[in-house]
């Protein structure tokens, strides 16, 4: 049996950077494809509510019913990804939210809509918390959170290709064929879905071991480096007993108020822009690449900030009282274009920046299935804010005419984020963390 000191620092180092190199661009490449035919709806909205006579609230339901379905089928997603590995899992999910997001192109009514949404959530479950389940099998804890913070670009990325290529879309496509310009962004953008999944089972390796592109000693070295940490002092390996951790359930707190900001941004930022005055779906979709591309940098440098110097908790609360400050500006901006957009991309910059840093928290207390149920269940019950988020700003739209008390409300579950990092959370770093009141 290979063991880690048969394999030099060097040559560890080079199957970690294989390893990047091989790995996170194609699940970058998966992320955005989920990541465009998730929030595509947003664009769609521009012209799909007039055609099919739908209200704002009816729209913010729609866009966040999809995280119900996904709240209930993650963890039993995840789970079995831990039994049956990740090519299939990953597959699997790849090829049906590609379906479910082009037959969003036919509906008529109210309730397909409701539905199909809710089938994509259900689709869709899994992947994520799949993907940060799968990088733990491949990278050790001091390398995670820069590897997670890669991994996620994919939401900052997905919004600047999503934004220009809806936009394009939405701008040239309508008629053709006598269909909508909505209809063929459903469709188009969920193509490439179907064979992605396709090239999940050519491609993706489910361990270390069945990489052909690393040596097999290498490929031993790091599960063994992984498989050590697991078996770490203070790293719970039982699912039954993980949701018994209060840590567990924080955790799933401060995610629920990190998500409220992203799905805002991500359903809400065309309307947002088209609410302060920019007209045409081409423009529209250029605009709203902005944001991301900071939140993108910002992402990165965060991630990989946080790794070089081993700290996690102000990392993160300091993204989410950024974020907070940058959707309360946006809403009290709203008449001032320029002035609103530049707070929207403040936001975007603290949503976006939160996300790599969470991620490496729960992962220094969590090991084996421990960490791929409790991974799933902080995710599908933070991402329940993919619901409720939207659903509060198309509420706000409907009864006041504007997303400003929505946006307030939303600053608020960000600001919650980060003083709950600060005040009841005290992470230890290293092998063992503790998740209790500060002192």
């Amino acid at each position: 049996m290979t063991r880690v000191d048969d394999v030099s620092a060097h040559e560890l180092d080079e199957g970690y950077r294989r390893a990047t190199l091989r790995l996170i661009p194609f699940l970058v490449f998966l992320f955005i494809l989920a990541w465009i035919d998730r929030v595509n709806v947003g664009f769609a909205k521009l012209q799909m509510l007039s055609d099919l006579k739908f209200s704002e609230a009816v729209y913010g339901f729609g866009a966040g019913i999809f995280f119900i379905g996904y709240f209930l089928f993650e963890v039993p997603s995840n789970l079995l990804l831990e039994r049956i590995g990740a090519r299939k899992t990953l597959a699997r999910i790849t090829i049906l939210w590609g379906l479910a997001s082009m037959s969003l192109a036919f509906v008529q009514s109210e309730w397909a809509f409701y539905a199909i949404r809710f089938l994509l959530g259900v689709f869709e479950a899994g992947f994520f918390p799949g993907v940060v389940l799968y990088l733990t099998y491949w990278f050790p804890s001091a390398k995670r959170s820069r590897i997670n913070g890669l991994f996620m670009t994919s939401f900052a990325i997905a919004g600047v290709v999503g934004g220009p290529l809806a936009g394009l879309i939405m701008g040239t496509m309508g008629g053709v064929a006598g269909m909508a310009n909505w209809q063929w962004l459903f469709i188009l953008e969920g193509i490439p879905s179907l064979i992605a999944g396709a090239a999940v089972l050519a491609f993706l390796p489910d361990r270390p071991k069945d990489a052909r592109w690393l040596e097999p000693k290498v490929a031993a070295a790091m599960s063994a480096v992984v498989e050590a940490e697991g078996r770490a002092a203070g790293k719970e390996a039982s699912f039954k007993v993980a949701l018994r951790d209060g840590r567990v359930w924080l955790c799933a707190l401060i995610y629920f108020c990190i998500v409220s900001g992203n799905a805002t941004i991500a359903f809400w930022t065309p309307s947002i822009i088209k609410e302060i005055g920019v007209q045409g779906a081409i423009a529209i979709g250029f605009l709203a690449a902005v944001p991301f591309i900071a939140g993108t940098i910002a992402m990165v440098w965060t991630g990989a900030h946080s790794d070089r110097t081993g700290e996690r908790r102000l990392h993160c609360a300091v993204a989410s009282l950024i974020a907070a400050a940058g959707l309360a500006a946006t809403g009290a901006l709203i008449g001032h274009a320029v002035l609103a957009l530049v707070a929207l991309t403040v936001a975007a910059i603290g949503i976006l920046a939160a996300f790599p840093v969470f991620w490496s928290l729960p992962q220094t207390f969590l090991a084996g299935t421990a960490a791929a149920g409790a991974i799933a269940a902080i995710n599908s019950i933070g991402n329940l804010a993919g619901f409720v988020a939207p659903y509060v700003v198309g509420l706000s739209n409907t009864l006041t005419g504007t997303s400003s008390n929505g946006l307030y409300f939303v600053a608020g579950l960000e600001l919650l984020a980060g003083l709950l990092v600060l005040g009841f959370a005290r992470w230890r770093e290293g092998a063992s963390t503790d998740l209790a009141p500060a002192e």
